[in-house]
């Protein structure tokens, strides 16, 4: 495999496998996207991927990072993203959408307004998790939900699935990593409930199959679904890891998961990782290899050759830029560059190559 050879996912081609992976950037209002979405997100398009996953989207009020985050809860968020979804399929790109529930890492500050929780009354909300642990000394218990709560969550994501086809997205990405309420709920750390929805493996995922087959009930048949896992906790035992990571994804496979994008960490704000450069190559080639799926590799991939190598290697098919893309939009051109790929520019910049 090389970096620049297609890529098919049922009935899309992704014209790379370089992929602009989803970052918060903290600037909606009411959960509705806005020009800066539109250029962030549209500039990533021009720049060459060949897919732009926008950020993580709350399917719920409840479910946001922050008061500053994109939502898909309702009709106003999905017309304000039908325009930036145009665009970016307009520059040869497929739009992807990340559907999120931040559970008790809700109610946050966004990072240039401080760290932590919202301060009560300044615009906060309860925030819900699977069971009343707070996520750091400090912070507020969460309500831990119930059996009702659990399926107005799956309602949510079922819902917000069918928001994102009709803003015009065509690849979905279901957020089960980084410490946010999927993830609370695969990890024993954070998960001490003694339902059907705590305690085994088998119950501990219970809900994020839920919502795969939630998802997929409304989502084309024909249409990418992706599924974001923190391949482990971080800790040296007691918590998720990459054993039980490579055995769900076995089990979403069948459950119409198209690939896994694989981080870590996320659930301990105090978990001790030292991270370099493709330290989380290995899960994803793991997972790969184990559970035979698709999977994308994420975290400190800078570099032309460095991502190139991933893909030649057979670590993962697609490799996510996150930090470097917001440093340079147009990497996969510069890339390509480097690696003697051709990318057509636009029109408009046909003159400057």
């Amino acid at each position: 495999m090389n970096l620049f050879d297609p890529f098919p996912q049922r009935s899309l081609t992704l014209r790379n496998r370089l992929v602009v992976s989803p970052m918060c950037e903290y600037s909606a209002t009411d959960g509705v996207p806005n020009d800066w979405h539109m250029v962030h997100l549209g500039s990533r398009a021009v720049g060459g991927a060949a897919l732009v996953i926008a950020e993580a989207s709350a399917v719920s009020a409840q479910g946001r990072i922050s008061p500053q985050d994109t939502g898909l809860w309702n009709q106003a968020q999905l017309q304000a993203w039908q325009p930036i979804t145009r665009f970016i399929k307009a520059h040869g790109a497929i739009a992807g959408m990340q559907l999120a529930h931040a559970g008790r890492k809700a109610s946050t500050l966004r990072p240039w307004d401080g760290h932590g929780p919202v301060p009560a009354g300044q615009g906060d909300w309860r925030t819900v998790a699977p069971s009343a642990l707070p996520f750091d000394t400090g912070w507020p218990a969460p309500q831990a939900l119930d059996e009702v709560g659990i399926q107005t969550v799956i309602a949510d994501f079922r819902a917000a699935a069918q928001r994102a086809l009709a803003a015009g997205f065509e690849l979905i990405e279901v957020h089960a990593a980084h410490g946010y309420l999927l993830h609370q709920f695969l990890s024993p750390l954070s998960n001490r409930r003694d339902d059907r929805y705590g305690g085994s493996f088998e119950n501990r995922t219970r809900l994020v199959r839920e919502v795969i087959v939630a998802v997929r009930e409304v989502w084309p048949a024909e249409l990418p679904l992706w599924l974001r896992l923190s391949a482990t906790d971080w800790v040296d035992e007691g918590g998720w890891d990459i054993g039980q990571s490579v055995e769900l994804a076995r089990q979403v496979k069948s459950l119409g998961v198209d690939l896994i994008d694989v981080s870590s960490g996320g659930l301990l704000p105090h978990a001790k990782i030292a991270p370099a450069p493709g330290y989380q190559v290995p899960f994803a080639a793991q997972i790969r290899r184990e559970a035979g799926i698709a999977t994308g590799a994420v975290g400190l991939i800078t570099g032309a050759e460095q991502a190139a190598q991933i893909v030649a290697n057979g670590d993962a098919d697609v490799v996510l830029i996150a930090r470097e893309s917001l440093r340079d939009p147009y990497f996969p051109r510069r890339a390509a560059q480097q690696l003697g790929a051709k990318i057509d520019p636009p029109v408009q910049y046909q003159r400057a190559w």
